[in-house]
């Protein structure tokens, strides 16, 4: 007896979940709207170098050790030890304008607005910077 032959037809669960894209459900906790959780998925791939932490010597060069120290910039030029790709991901999928010319310096991230914005900067830093009206 001939040995039998394997079905070339395909079930129908197998052709019902082969052809269709799955659309993720929306997170609404974690993303702004649909299209942000969409752009999520597309940077999903970036990789994040660690920056590289620089220790001064207490007299290497003073001028831009001061510099840094007048401007308050100490925060800028002291990397953070640890960081969550994830959350940062989700904080760039969220920050992404979802129309032309229309930009809110503001992102979503696990359920709170971050903003981004000149003043919001300037708090991080400790308020460094004091803009005159028109600027």
């Amino acid at each position: 007896m001939a040995p039998k032959k394997l079905s070339t037809k395909r079930s129908r669960r197998d052709a019902i979940g082969e052809g269709s894209s799955t659309a993720l459900e929306f997170d609404s906790h974690r993303f702004r709207s649909a299209e942000h959780q969409q752009r999520f998925e597309a940077i999903r791939g970036w990789s994040f170098h660690k920056e590289r932490r620089v220790q001064l010597r207490e007299n290497e060069y003073t001028d831009f050790q001061e510099e840094i120290a007048r401007r308050h910039w100490t925060p800028l030029v002291t990397p953070m030890a640890k960081f969550d790709p994830k959350i940062v991901l989700e904080f760039y999928a969220n920050a992404w304008p979802t129309e032309e010319g229309v930009r809110d310096m503001r992102s979503w991230v696990r359920g709170q607005w971050i903003p981004f914005d000149a003043d919001a900067l300037s708090q991080f830093l400790g308020d460094p910077l004091v803009l005159e009206e028109d600027q």
